[in-house]
């Protein structure tokens, strides 16, 4: 039994599609943060959800880890095959297999992207809301639970995923969940595998909820003289009700790169970013109750567009936010992180991370999804400096005590993976050993993804 026998066996079953090439394995041990390149020992692409079965068993029989791959954008070394092994890309599995319009819901294989999703949906009406910003797939969203900017109004992968089919450790196909939108049968396996990260089983096959598109969109943004002032802002609107579908705060690092990123003329402040969603007359409603609230709060000026294209820019401008602060420094690699706390303790957090960064030698930015309580830091560093590492690991150590301290979570979207394991055990406590002792049950082989959200040795 070894990985050198599974690979063996697993071209003899796939033939072209298991690849040991060094460029396809370059690019499977690639990811989007600061961990080096960590290439799995053999690539493959299954096609079919028996094919994902028998690769599975036959992984079992050799006790070869498998890592299932969906773009690589997740930021915490999910997708890293750090014991070797084999990834698992799930790009060949890419077809919405049913659009059920007047049930709002759609079956899709695990490759398939949320911006295909939509594409293909745009002539229904409706629309699959979640966002993280990449265009990933949906089956690396479930399985890291993703959220992102629309999540204030339209929840995460968990409020959006009604059923699922899955392939367990030992290569059995189940299924978890049905269309119908609520269930008290049995045990909820459906929103155990959702958020596991590949650790429990390997997603073949999803029911997503759709929505409605909505009849009237407008954006805006609103700068700030303060930190304070536009998280506070934030916080009243939701406490007021007012239904934004996206409000997402960025500082005045994360503007200064965003304007000469992406060509905005942003005043250089604290700016809150916001999408109302609904009837011509609500939007425009929710658009003025918000002014009332951001005056209350020192706004420094409130611009709003209903003009789709303008609306598009700025929310590509957004999403893009990330190498927009990686340009800031040519060459530098970037470290980012979140956390998710009460919204009552949100200006707290951020003002915290805040302090630290001005404190610190390293450049920092900080944006997030503040209607939900969660927003993200992201650090740059030299790539050649392990002094750098040290102390942005530093800063995201306090980030994240803190963040546990106000009763809040270390992560809220970008998930575990390796990078969060030292945080599991003080905010779960004794939970993480059961998290633990259900992996075990599930995978006893450790061969899901190992050395990911719990330790079993």
């Amino acid at each position: 039994m070894s990985i050198e026998n599974a690979i063996e066996r697993l071209e003899a079953m796939l033939g072209p599609r298991l690849s040991t090439a060094a460029a396809i394995r370059e690019h499977h041990g690639r990811n989007e943060t600061y961990y080096p390149v960590t290439p799995p020992d053999a690539v493959a692409f299954p096609e079919t959800t028996e094919e994902v079965a028998a690769i599975v068993r036959l992984c079992a029989e050799e006790r070869c880890p498998i890592v299932p791959w969906g773009v690589g954008t997740s930021l915490e070394g999910h997708a890293l095959a750090f014991e070797g092994g084999l990834s698992l890309d799930m790009s060949r599995m890419d077809r919405i297999l049913e659009v059920h319009e007047a049930d709002m819901d759609a079956v899709v294989q695990p490759g398939v992207t949320r911006k295909r999703l939509n594409e293909e949906l745009r002539a229904t009406g409706l629309f699959f809301p979640v966002d993280p910003g990449a265009d990933a797939t949906l089956g690396g969203m479930a399985a890291t639970r993703a959220s992102g900017t629309n999540a204030v109004r339209y929840g995460t992968m968990r409020e959006n995923v009604l059923a699922l089919e899955a392939v367990l450790a030992d290569g059995r196909v189940i299924r978890a969940g049905t269309r119908a939108r609520k269930s008290s049968s049995g045990y909820d396996l459906k929103n155990l595998i959702v958020g596991s990260e590949g650790t429990l089983a390997v997603i073949t096959e999803l029911t997503v909820r759709l929505h409605g598109q909505p009849e009237a969109v407008s954006a805006a943004t609103c700068a700030f003289e303060t930190v304070g002032g536009a998280v506070n802002a934030c916080i009243e609107t939701i406490q007021s009700g007012i239904p934004v579908a996206r409000i997402e705060f960025l500082d005045a690092a994360s503007i200064a790169a965003f304007n000469d990123y992406a060509g905005f003329d942003l005043p250089v402040r604290p700016h809150l970013f916001l999408e109302f969603h609904g009837s011509e007359a609500g939007v425009a409603e929710q658009a003025a109750r918000f002014g009332e609230i951001a005056d209350e709060h020192g706004a420094q000026g409130f611009r709003w567009t209903s003009d789709a294209q303008e609306r598009n820019r700025l929310w590509s401008a957004r999403h893009n936010a990330y190498f927009a602060f990686k340009a800031q420094r040519p060459g530098a690699r970037a470290l980012t992180t979140d956390v998710c706390v009460p919204i009552s303790r949100l200006a707290e957090a951020i003002e915290a991370a805040a302090a630290d960064i001005a404190q610190s030698r390293l450049s920092g930015s900080i944006l997030g999804h503040v209607g939900d309580g969660n927003f993200h830091v992201a650090y740059l560093l030299d790539p050649d400096s392990p002094e750098d590492l040290e102390e942005a690991r530093r800063l995201t150590h306090r980030m994240n005590l803190n963040a546990l301290a106000l009763g809040g979570t270390v992560t809220g979207e970008h998930g575990v993976g390796r990078g969060k394991i030292p945080y599991m055990a003080a905010e779960h406590g004794e939970a993480w050993q059961v998290m633990a002792q259900i992996k075990r049950t599930l995978d006893p082989l450790n061969i899901l993804n190992p050395g990911k959200v719990v330790q079993i040795n």
